[in-house]
């Protein structure tokens, strides 16, 4: 269990390379979230990021620069 988080709802990232087992997932949580986890470590659980924050940083990887 990861924090309560439903197991049906994780998706894979296109991203994630296939067959090695080496995938991000993600899933929105019911208070409108986005919950992010390794697929090798799900005891670990997820980082949890509101949808701002999480765009955000993509947009700063994408242009290689700094999300603070």
């Amino acid at each position: 269990m990861r924090y309560d988080l439903p197991d049906h709802r994780w998706q894979k990232s296109s991203y994630s390379s296939g067959d090695t087992g080496a995938c991000v997932e993600i899933q929105r949580t019911d208070d409108g979230l986005l919950a992010v986890g390794d697929s090798k470590q799900r005891a670990c659980g997820a980082f949890v990021f509101r949808l701002e924050a999480w765009s955000s940083f993509l947009e700063a990887v994408k242009g290689d620069r700094d999300p603070r």
